[in-house]
């Protein structure tokens, strides 16, 4: 039977949306080479991913129609396969090479080479970077033992084992940066994998060609341009990488091949560490931030409803926290009344949009600690948050933030905010103006809750009310000052009890709404205030210059009625009318001696000296005095011709007025 003369077209396959070209960088199979169906043919390079392209069938390689360093398209034609006299030609290899190509497959039989590719972290992450391996070439390793950390945008990812097994290669090295679906490493299942296997990977280097200079291992480039240079023969050592981080890339291998090579690079300064993974992605988000005109606005508020609040749930066995409330008071204030803070700014086509994604993605700033003990910055989300239940955002909230502290968080968790919380206030500080990200049109921040400054210690005792600071820092391209202030109220106002926030916070989580919480009342007592009688009080109280106020301690007690003890007097017409002496009828003493000698009052108008009387004499001295002169009004002649004496008391009134 005549047989059938097929030829396999091998093409250039399809890597990616973002992918219409590559560049060959090394066959491993030449024409007249027998390949088996999935065996590797051609390694190809692009932008994104270097690849392998296997064979779709098994046969024999009749033509090769590129060469390695060319640049091809997606779809086109790389090579053909014959799979006419694909066995033959291996059986009449003649005598001994026949019989070990034959006897070759029942000995790879058992052993099934299983390809370590770059997990799809999330719908928005493309690429990673290789943290950590935690095996190297010839390690057993058991189904489900971590083989390398990986770090992306978002989060970073401990990559598990697919199968027990041995790893027979490592294709990145740490700090490599990796794309989705690329293969990173291989090992051979099972336990009785052959220790050939890793023996022979590293003959692969030996068919490059030996004028290609060694590229260093320590030097900052990515696989792609690494492997680039061992192709075309750059030495990388003096090549300036145009990436992130002076990073190489394929393009600058390209140049320095062309002779337009950059400088050579600054090499790092004594004691710099390189940021790798998420630190490296938060420096870089930090650098974009600075991109954005934001402005902040500031708001004190008193939380003493919040607060009462608060201790009700907690009476009624609900563990909430000032931030899931004040959390919560922001998405609805968000989502209900100013939408306009959950807006973002977008460039297409040098044209700047305002995006509206009809939600609020809330995210919630987590400190988060390494396993080296080193801390980052992690913001998961909770879509639609502003339209949820409380009892949903509580448990959505308490489920992100137990991941964060666990890293169990996804790449999908970490995306799609539009307005964030941050809450610095935790550990004492006052007010903040965070940085605000890309793809944000808000960041609120919220302080400490205390008293106000200066009143640490009395503010119990005066009845003060304790209060927090918020900021809100927006994107001011779409958003105006105007609008973050009264976003600042509104949350305010949910925060104090409007807009039923309390009732249908209560309501979600079955619990009785308890009466409104009373601001503070001072808890001074009536000592605080002075222990004086009536009497002493009113002359402290009355007296313009405080002319009891030096003797203020000399008290006595009188059937539980203090009063002012009465001063020595110095000697003078009083005391010489109590020991007989006449008395003594001078005009010009006349105006000088005591207008009042009744044994109840505690001072005469003699005993204060002129320069702490008042104008107005006490009722007492005003009657007497007017008594002598009929021919004036009362008050008048009273003040006229009476010395004010300390105990001021309100004037005679006149019969004429």
């Amino acid at each position: 039977m005549a047989a059938v003369n097929t030829t396999v077209q091998v093409v250039m396959p399809q890597m990616g949306e973002s992918v219409s070209e590559g560049t060959v960088l090394e066959w491993h199979k030449g024409e007249g080479d027998t390949v088996a169906a999935d065996e590797t043919l051609v390694e190809i390079s692009t932008d994104k991913v270097d690849a392998e392209v296997p064979a779709p069938e098994g046969g024999t390689i009749v033509k090769v129609h590129v060469a390695e360093g060319d640049t091809v398209t997606v779809g086109q034609l790389l090579a053909e396969i014959s799979t006419d006299g694909a066995a033959p030609a291996a059986a009449t290899n003649g005598g001994a090479n026949g019989a070990a190509a034959a006897e070759a497959p029942p000995a790879d039989a058992p052993t099934e080479i299983i390809d370590i590719v770059t997990p799809a972290g999330g719908e928005s992450v493309t690429e990673g970077t290789i943290l950590e391996w935690a095996v190297k070439v010839g390690d057993t390793v058991a189904d489900g033992d971590t083989v390398v950390e990986l770090s992306t945008d978002k989060v970073d990812m401990e990559l598990p084992a697919p199968a027990a097994g041995t790893i027979t290669e490592i294709l990145a090295e740490e700090g490599d940066t990796v794309v989705v679906g690329q293969v990173i490493a291989r090992m051979a299942a099972g336990p009785g994998a052959p220790s050939a296997a890793p023996a022979s990977a590293p003959e692969a280097p030996s068919s490059a060609p030996s004028t290609a200079p060694a590229v260093p291992t320590d030097a900052s480039i990515t696989p792609v341009a690494r492997r680039v240079a061992a192709v075309e023969g750059v030495d990388v050592t003096g090549v300036a990488g145009s990436g992130p981080g002076g990073r190489i890339v394929k393009d600058d291998v390209l140049a320095a091949k062309s002779g337009n090579g950059a400088a050579p690079a600054k090499a790092a300064a004594d004691g710099a560490t390189q940021l790798k993974g998420a630190a490296a992605m938060l420096a870089r988000y930090m650098d974009e931030s600075r991109q954005i005109p934001t402005a902040t606005s500031f708001r004190t508020i008193t939380v003493t409803q919040m607060d009462g609040r608060r201790k009700q749930l907690k009476a009624a066995g609900q563990k909430v926290s000032f931030t899931h409330l004040i959390a919560y008071a922001i998405a609805r204030a968000a989502t209900e009344t100013m939408p306009v803070m959950a807006h973002h700014f977008d460039e297409v086509d040098g044209k700047p949009f305002r995006v509206d994604d009809g939600q609020v993605n809330l995210g919630i700033a987590v400190d988060v600690e390494k396993k080296d003990g080193s801390r980052t910055l992690m913001v998961p989300v909770i879509r639609d948050a502003g339209r949820l239940t409380f009892q949903g955002f509580l448990d959505a909230f308490n489920d992100l933030i137990a991941r964060a502290r666990e890293n169990k968080l996804t790449a999908d968790d970490l995306a799609g905010a539009n307005l964030q919380l941050t809450n610095p206030g935790g550990i004492g500080t006052v007010a903040s103006v965070p940085r605000l990200m890309m793809g944000n049109g808000t960041i609120v921040a919220t302080g400490s809750i205390a008293y106000p400054v200066g009143l640490g210690e009395v503010g119990e005792l005066i009845g003060a009310e304790k209060v927090m600071s918020m900021t809100s820092t927006y994107d001011h391209r779409i958003i105006q000052g105007a609008e973050s202030g009264r976003f600042l109220k509104v949350v305010e106002e949910y925060l104090q009890g409007d807009h039923e926030f309390y009732e249908g916070v209560f309501a979600d989580l079955g619990a009785t709404l308890g009466p409104k919480p009373e601001p503070p009342q001072p808890q001074l007592s009536a000592a605080v205030a002075g222990r004086c009688g009536s009497r002493c009080r009113a002359r402290l109280v009355r007296s313009r210059r405080g002319a009891h106020a030096g003797r203020a301690g000399r008290h006595g007690d009188r059937q539980g009625a203090p009063h002012l003890r009465p001063p020595r007097r110095a000697a003078g017409p009083a005391r010489r009318r109590a020991r007989g002496g006449t008395r003594r009828s001078t005009p010009s003493r006349s105006a000088s001696r005591p207008s009042c000698r009744s044994a109840s009052r505690p001072r005469s108008c003699a005993s204060v000296s002129p320069a702490k009387r008042l104008p107005t004499p006490c009722r007492t001295c005003a009657t007497r005095t007017a008594a002598r002169s009929p021919t004036r009004s009362s008050t008048s002649r009273a003040t006229a011709s009476a010395p004010g004496c300390g105990r001021r008391s309100r004037p005679a009134r006149s019969a004429t007025s």
